[in-house]
């Protein structure tokens, strides 16, 4: 059986999705054409909540906040 769970963040401005798939978190680049582009630089630890996946993301990206964009928003 194949299953999953979707969320996605907008993350300084820039629209991510992160996707749990089995027992493993997988993080994508979306855009405004629907094209999802995987991010494997980004290891989310599969122990990982899903609650606690703004404050990782808001962690990793953090370098890319500014005046415009300057948290990680949950999108849906």
């Amino acid at each position: 059986m194949s299953w999953w769970i979707e969320v996605v963040f907008n993350v300084f401005g820039q629209l991510m999705s992160v996707r749990r798939i089995g027992d493993e978190w997988q993080l994508f680049k979306e855009s405004p054409t629907a094209m999802r582009v995987r991010v494997y630089d980004v290891v989310i630890p599969n122990e990982m909540t899903e609650n606690e996946l703004l404050t990782y993301l808001g962690d990793i990206y953090h370098e890319h906040a500014n005046a415009a964009h300057p948290h990680v928003l949950r999108v849906s």
